[in-house]
């Protein structure tokens, strides 16, 4: 298999007829995961099995196969390693490529925009024939290491800085205009920064447990947790738990949400925190929905704008460089970010 030549070009003796299509997938490759997901288990599969017609992708399609087993297995697992654009758990998981007909041309998912549904139905047709599957694969997985390497950014960690100064620099961060999706992650990082602080130094948290952070989209209902930040007790029973919110004013209905994700469990505190803090127009409503939630579970629920909340666990740490540290570590290895927040990052520090 070719391997990324000198001046970061793509080598290949493929023909321009199915280049110009694998390079609008590798162009749209962060906003559209789940094409480069199914495109690349279709070459595998088919590069393992030429008899399988890969474009009869599930097994209630006619002489199908499970692409989204295949790829659950294997090739998520794999662009995750690689540090390459992936979902979650499946590409097969989007709804624009989860229909139970063949990828042939007259294939009825809403694949946007018109160009990419094009080059991905041209692609995958390619494959079905068994037209140069290594020198396909070659030039897709050179495209993923060409545009991951191209990404590739040292991130700033400034040393002792003003707890004033670090609040600015992350409503900077948090707020900044993105192109990308992925920004409503850049808060839950920083809560959980702080929180990795308070667990060696907060006597409360003796004996306790931070959670490993989940991925951006794993739901709640899915993984059991009943919010972005859970600690457990030494039994591995919920005793804290915090739900982020980013650009949405908390409102009582919110609040009432939150209490059906934990009503079950034992959860002594719940942190409710949004970047555009509380809406003023339903503070009673909430404080009395707080009090019926006390009352009739025992957990006291807090709901407070979180630069507010960020601030005051600052102030509880002995040292704040390491939670700059511990936020430039997630934002680095966090898969829901994208280059530009990561870039932006640095922007905002060079500018101090």
């Amino acid at each position: 298999m070719t391997l990324v030549g000198s001046g970061n070009k793509i080598k290949s003796d493929l023909p321009k007829s199915i280049t110009k299509h694998l390079d609008v997938i590798l162009g749209k490759s962060e906003s559209s995961k789940g094409v480069l997901t199914v495109v690349l288990t279709s070459l595998v599969y088919k590069r393992l099995t030429p008899a399988q017609d890969i474009r009869n992708h599930q097994t209630s399609i006619d002489n199908g196969y499970s692409g989204r087993t295949f790829d659950t297995r294997y090739i998520t697992p794999f662009l995750k390693s690689a540090k390459f654009p992936a979902m979650a758990e499946s590409g097969w998981l989007t709804r624009s490529l989860e229909q139970k007909v063949p990828y042939d041309k007259n294939y009825s998912g809403a694949i946007r925009p018109e160009k990419l549904k094009t080059s991905f139905l041209e692609t995958v047709d390619f494959i079905q024939k068994g037209q140069d599957l290594d020198g396909c694969l070659s030039y897709v997985l050179q495209g993923l290491i060409i545009k991951r390497n191209s990404q590739a950014i040292d991130l700033a960690k400034p040393l002792h800085l003003p707890i004033a100064m670090i609040i600015g620099l992350l409503t900077k961060h948090f707020n900044a205009k993105y192109t990308a999706d992925g920004a409503s992650r850049l808060p839950v990082l920083a809560l959980f920064a702080a929180y990795q602080c308070l667990m060696k130094e907060a006597k409360r948290f003796e004996r306790k447990t931070l959670l490993e952070i989940e991925s951006h989209t794993s739901a709640d209902i899915r993984s059991g947790r009943i919010g972005d930040i859970d600690i457990v007790d030494e039994k591995e029973k919920e005793f804290e738990a915090v739900e982020v919110k980013h650009g949405i004013p908390i409102n009582a209905q919110l609040v009432k949400d939150a209490f059906e994700k934990f009503k079950t469990t034992q959860v002594n505190r719940y942190y409710l925190l949004s970047t555009a803090d509380i809406d003023p127009s339903e503070s009673e409503k909430i404080e009395t929905e707080i009090e019926r939630i006390k009352n009739i579970h025992g957990c006291h629920v807090i709901a407070n704008g979180l630069i507010t909340s960020l601030n005051y666990y600052l102030r509880l740490l002995s040292e704040t460089s390491e939670f700059i540290s511990n936020y430039v570590d997630l934002i680095e290895s966090d898969t829901a970010l994208k280059y530009e927040h990561k870039k932006r990052w640095n922007e905002i520090i060079s500018a101090m």
